[in-house]
């Protein structure tokens, strides 16, 4: 089995919301413990931003993080997906849909089920990060399961199968096997 989910993970879902969190925690305490409060007419404008830090950040991470999914593992002709501690196997032709948003942070892979799982009808995973973005990648997992090669036929990877490209769907749809 390969990993196809990013390996931060981890720290894109534990980790960085407790630093987050914590840091304005602190920062709150520090506003409201400190000397400088007392003597201040009211510490509620050093509070004001704090608390806007945590309505936004816990909006942001419900919509960009908390739902990605732990892990993803590619086994062949089925996905294992991994989420605090359940285990789904969904095989590829249940997929229906695959959305790659790598515009954002964490890059995101979304896969619509054709059936619903204990995981939901769509799993979202964070795809692997290149610390060089633009430094053409040996062999990528995205790329290698759900990539099309530049003339239009398929690569390989297990994805492709449930996945052809439209110039691959028409060429099927005519009875052409090679190029016509």
């Amino acid at each position: 089995m390969r990993l196809v989910s990013s390996k931060m993970t981890f720290f894109n879902k534990r980790v960085f919301p407790a630093i987050w969190f914590g840091f304005l925690a602190v920062f709150i305490g520090i506003a409201l413990f400190s000397g400088a409060g007392r003597n201040a007419a009211s510490p509620l404008p050093v509070l004001i931003a704090p608390a806007i830090m945590i309505v936004f950040g816990y909006v942001i991470m419900k919509k960009l993080i908390f739902d990605m999914v732990d892990e993803v593992w590619d086994d062949g002709d089925t996905l294992v997906v991994k989420n605090r501690g359940q285990e789904q196997r969904i095989a590829l032709g249940d997929i229906k849909n695959v959305s790659y948003s790598p515009f954002i942070n964490p890059p995101r892979v979304t896969l619509s089920l054709r059936r619903p799982t204990i995981l939901g009808d769509e799993i979202t995973f964070g795809a692997p990060v290149r610390l060089v973005p633009f430094r053409k990648a040996r062999s990528s997992p995205i790329s290698s399961t759900a990539s099309i090669s530049r003339a239009g036929s398929p690569t390989e990877g297990p994805l492709n199968a449930a996945f052809p490209s439209g110039a691959a769907r028409r060429r099927a749809d005519r009875g052409c096997d090679s190029g016509c």
